[in-house]
């Protein structure tokens, strides 16, 4: 594994597991405040139900007493209250209910069935006896009592929570209550609220979770460009600089080769033609063999000194680009069947070292493949300047070749490829198209990239 992405790993992996346990107890202490926050709920609301039907109670004491303390003990009496306490309601579900010490129904106004009924036995859905409890808080002198009991709003049973208190004189006790189950929409409301709010959280957790790995990764991301980035500038300044030392070593064998190896032949050229010039002309076979080493001295001398003009030619650095390469086709086709044009279109400029010299390189591989390669009788170079770039264009009228083949074939194509990477260090492109009968290698360099090479 490469360090960059053990690097992203060690950032990724300690942001995982910290979101993850921050998720964790993210659910714990929802859990937690769910639970105190019902039990808080669930008092406040018991309380607020306990203090409203002991006020409730009062009232309907109140309305009553009037008649309980007149002293009478009569049925009429105790009808009269009963119709009092039957008008008192609080609402669909709020009611008086009103039985004696024997547990029998003497009036409910919401369940008129029971009147008349013993229900000391009666069990709710609970298996629990609420009259029988209500009986004996009662006989106890009053209090709260829970239990599950039929919802006139709801046609269901629910669990209620009532109040009792008895009317001792008459030997019966007075109750009324509040179904708890609203209590439990509340909470249920509550807990839907506080997991929408943590759902809400988490959702905020997921999404900087999601920045800070895009964030990574795109940190990471710019980093491999960068990195890739930096490798390109060092490796097209390696491209340049490899580029220079192979002109410097070309212009210094150049220089030997003319200056001493050169001068050397010239030298001993001289000397020889100058016994033979001594020598009586019946010299015999030594005068024919000086003859012959002189000729062989002027071969030598020429090749001397066309290599030292193809290892770095005096034109290039003397009249400029246009004329060397016109001097290196004449060197090639000048004896040949093959014809040779340049055009030079737009304003010519002066061109750095590195530039020239890297497109005279260029030029020269091309019409040497040319030559060997192409079997073409007519080949055109056309040198463009304009205010974008430098073209540069080398086409010939011969067989072609698959350009997708030699591009790609790892033994295929070393002189484009060694094109291409000496246009690739002046910051240049080279495009190749190849048919039978046009192939065109273009070499393109762009202005701002010359005028960093001048400024340099």
């Amino acid at each position: 594994m490469r360090l960059r992405h053990k690097v992203i790993l060690l950032a990724v992996v300690p942001l995982v597991v910290a979101v993850g346990l921050i998720i964790m107890a993210q659910r714990h202490q929802e859990a937690v405040l769910a639970a105190r926050q019902q039990a808080l709920v669930k008092t406040a609301y018991m309380e607020a139900a306990r203090s409203e039907l002991r006020h409730f109670t009062a009232l309907a004491l109140s309305t009553i007493s009037p008649l309980y303390n007149t002293g009478r003990d009569d049925d009429d009496i105790k009808q009269q209250a009963m119709r009092q306490l039957a008008l008192l309601d609080y609402g669909a579900d709020g009611y008086f209910f009103l039985y004696n010490d024997e547990g029998v129904n003497l009036m409910h106004p919401r369940q008129p069935e029971l009147v008349g009924r013993n229900l000391s036995g009666l069990r709710d859905a609970n298996g629990e006896q609420p009259i029988l409890m209500m009986m004996q808080k009662a006989a106890s002198g009053g209090g709260f009592v829970e239990y599950s009991w039929h919802k006139p709003s709801a046609q269901a049973p629910a669990q209620k929570l009532a109040y009792v208190t008895p009317l001792e004189r008459w030997h019966w006790w007075i109750g009324t209550g509040l179904y708890v189950d609203d209590m439990d929409k509340v909470l249920l409301q509550l807990d839907t609220e506080l997991a929408a709010s943590v759902n809400n959280t988490m959702s905020w957790i997921a999404g900087i979770t999601v920045l800070a790995l895009v964030v990574i990764f795109s940190g990471g991301l710019w980093v491999s460009m960068h990195e890739l980035r930096l490798a390109d500038v060092k490796l097209t300044l390696l491209a340049r600089q490899i580029v220079r030392s192979q002109e410097e070593e070309r212009a210094y064998l150049s220089r030997e080769l003319h200056d001493g190896t050169s001068q050397t032949l010239v030298s001993v050229k001289l000397l020889t033609e100058s016994v033979l010039e001594r020598m009586p002309q019946d010299g015999g076979p030594v005068r024919a063999a000086l003859g012959r080493a002189v000729e062989r001295l002027k071969d030598a001398l020429a090749e001397v000194r066309g290599m030292s003009h193809r290892l770095r030619p005096v034109m290039l650095d003397t009249l400029g680009l246009s004329a060397a390469m016109s001097q290196l086709a004449d060197e090639m086709w000048g004896q040949s069947t093959t014809r040779f044009r340049m055009r030079v279109s737009g304003v010519p400029r002066d061109l750095p070292d590195e530039v020239k010299t890297v497109l005279f390189r260029v030029t020269q591989e091309a019409l040497t493949n040319i030559e060997k390669h192409a079997h073409a009788s007519e080949v055109e170079l056309q040198l463009v300047f304009s205010e974008e770039a430098l073209r540069m264009v080398v086409q010939d009228n011969g067989r072609g070749f698959d350009t997708d083949f030699v591009l790609h074939h790892p033994s295929q194509g070393i002189g484009l490829r060694n094109m291409r990477e000496r246009l690739a260090s002046i910051d240049g492109q080279l495009q190749v198209t190849s048919r039978a009968g046009d192939t065109r290698i273009t070499a393109v360099v762009p202005v701002d990239a010359i005028e960093r090479f001048e400024q340099l």
